[in-house]
């Protein structure tokens, strides 16, 4: 992206301390760190899998099309004729296929132009070829030859197949597709069935691994529109797997070695190299998509499974911390929720101790006290809209264990139905004041660390299934029918994940911590500090994983949090006296600072 700065330059000028907002690409010397520095986007420094949208029919043995915004399934076993085409964010059920295929290749440029071709019907190997415009499937002009378990690549005027299986014999043979025939164009170097493959079109293309007959193998062959050549093996020898980009740039993930696998490998024209592992391991699977923006979906888990997986390379937007106008009044351990322009913190501990009623609004600028809660409390949890809706749940005070529970519409706290069991420390979730999800917590006359869930319908409290392990102090983010909660004692790396039913373990934080505060929803949150040293980390989790990312200015635990991954405030705390009045903004595709050089 051209600046100002990239087109005219600027001189370097001596600044104190570093400049209120700087240019992008704007260098300056710092006086007083003695040190060189410049402005520069906030980028990831390695690519991860986020979890996408399901599809609607588990199955393997399936073939894909298009991009990662704009794909296409269709096939698989058991003898499916099933298509679904994705969004970036859904799948959707469209025209099936004419005939109904397993083990088929397929390609195509996006979700409204592919190529489905070739695979077995029960009981033999076919090379129907069909021709998708976006809403139909049309029977085109067939392979040369029958068969399956074939590598392909390329678009729906300019393709390729490359080995694979007539019936029990592994065949090199290749054919060439120019949107109305196929040719046979010269073979493969290895005879191999079961790899998989990227490329442009019919003059490039990658094939990846499979299997040689009775072993798998890791050899990678390139075409350069006449003949193929072998170049650097797969790091990890592997079949079934998938592929997704072009000659030059591509991904290989997933398979069997033949242990099923997540492993991921990039290619970049000459070497593999291994990158993020899938969140699920899985074999015959499809994939397609570029080097940057790949899609994974459906394979053998086992069993057959409908997850859909999104990568994203190294230097996406990444998020970064900004300071904010302080709060009125420094606290920690309070109740919280909102969004990064409008945010309510409520109760809590000052720097003096004990516990307070004090509530403060946030409009995306400044801090303003607000009415008061009817009952004094810290050790809180919360959920909400924004600044005009909330629910503040139990928590500890002058007199012990609170069970309370209060509403706020926007200008007063009403006590409402209180929840099942007293307790403080909970995590909690939830978009609305109406819908909400408390789990965990700590009730030392009662047991200690606590595993209970309850759901709030905006009337009442009931019990719902457990957290798989007993905690306090955790994070929590999403709704009360899709929930995240994170960290805490004792257990203070584990997640778990909350389908409306019940919790599941997934993946761990990087960073174990309690009292960890965070927002976002089940797929897409952010975590970030705690009372775990050093206390400033931050990570973000997709759906799949939690990776660190740029730290909090301030270190702390015992904060408040508002909003999601995207855009989230962090506020108050303890880190662990006094109290803090420190406000803190995330924004993802900002900005940091670099040092180049010290004196």
């Amino acid at each position: 992206m051209a600046t100002y700065l990239g087109t005219h330059g600027s001189r370097i000028q001596n600044y104190t301390t570093d400049p209120d907002n700087p240019n992008t690409g704007e260098v300056w010397y710092n006086e007083t760190d003695n040190a060189l520095k410049f402005q520069h986007p906030a980028t990831t420094s390695a690519g991860s899998w986020r979890t996408g949208g399901s599809l609607n029919t588990a199955r393997k043995m399936l073939a894909g099309a298009g991009t990662y915004t704009a794909g296409l399934a269709f096939g698989g076993t058991p003898g499916q004729a099933l298509t679904e085409s994705y969004n970036g964010s859904n799948w959707t059920e469209v025209n099936d296929l004419n005939t109904a295929r397993q083990r088929l290749a397929g390609f195509g440029a996006s979700n409204t132009a592919a190529l489905a071709v070739g695979g077995l019907v029960d009981p033999g190997t076919q090379n129907e070829t069909e021709l998708w415009n976006g809403s139909n499937w049309t029977e085109v002009n067939n392979l040369q030859e029958a068969r399956q378990f074939m590598g392909s690549n390329g678009t729906t005027t300019s393709g390729l197949v490359y080995g694979g299986e007539p019936a029990s014999t592994v065949v090199n043979n290749t054919e060439s597709w120019n949107g109305t025939n196929w040719t046979e164009v010269n073979n493969l170097n290895n005879a191999r069935f079961r790899a998989s493959g990227f490329g442009a079109d019919n003059t490039s293309a990658i094939c990846i691994g499979g299997s040689l007959g009775p072993a798998v193998t890791n050899k990678t062959e390139s075409w350069n529109g006449t003949n193929w050549t072998e170049v650097n093996n797969l790091n990890t020898a592997r079949e079934d797997s998938a592929g997704a980009g072009i000659s030059t740039a591509g991904l290989a993930f997933g398979g069997a070695t033949p242990t099923i696998t997540a492993a991921t490998e990039e290619w970049n024209g000459t070497n593999w190299v291994e990158v993020a592992d899938l969140a699920t391991a899985r074999k015959e699977l499809a994939g397609t998509g570029t080097s940057t923006n790949a899609l994974a979906f459906g394979g053998e888990a086992p069993p057959q499974t409908a997850a859909t997986e999104e990568w994203e390379a190294a230097g996406a937007p990444a998020g970064v911390w900004s300071t904010g106008n302080n709060m009125n009044t420094a606290v920690g351990l309070m109740g919280s929720n909102g969004t990064s322009t409008s945010a309510l913190a409520y109760g809590g501990q000052p720097s003096s101790g004990g516990a307070t009623t004090s509530t403060q609004a946030y409009n995306g600028t400044n801090w303003t006290e607000v009415n008061d809660l009817n009952t004094a409390r810290n050790q809180l949890s919360g959920a909400g809209t924004d600044s005009t809706n909330a629910l503040a749940i139990s928590g500890a005070g002058p007199t012990g264990i609170k069970a309370e529970v209060e509403s706020y519409n926007g200008t007063n706290w009403t006590e409402v139905n209180n929840v099942g069991s007293a307790r403080y420390l909970t995590g909690s979730a939830g978009t609305v004041n109406t819908a909400v999800l408390v789990f965990g917590g700590f009730n030392n006359p009662t047991g200690g660390n606590k595993n209970l869930t309850e759901s709030w319908n905006g009337s009442n409290w009931t019990e719902v299934a457990d957290l798989n392990t007993a905690r306090n102090g955790l994070g929590g983010a999403g709704s009360s029918t899709a929930a995240l909660g994170f960290g805490g004692a004792v257990s203070p790396a584990l997640t778990e994940l909350w389908n409306g039913s019940n919790w599941t373990e997934v993946a761990d934080l990087n960073t174990g911590r309690d009292r960890i505060k965070g927002g976002g929803t089940n797929s897409q949150a952010i975590g970030f500090g705690g009372q775990t040293a050093p206390r400033q980390q931050t990570e973000e989790w997709n759906g799949s994983s939690w990776s660190e990312t740029n730290d909090l200015n301030t270190g702390r635990g015992d904060m408040g949090s508002a909003g999601n991954n995207s855009a989230a405030l962090g506020f108050g705390g303890y880190s662990p006296v006094p109290a803090y009045a420190d406000t803190e903004l995330w924004t993802l595709g900002g900005t940091v600072t670099k040092t180049i050089s010290t004196d």
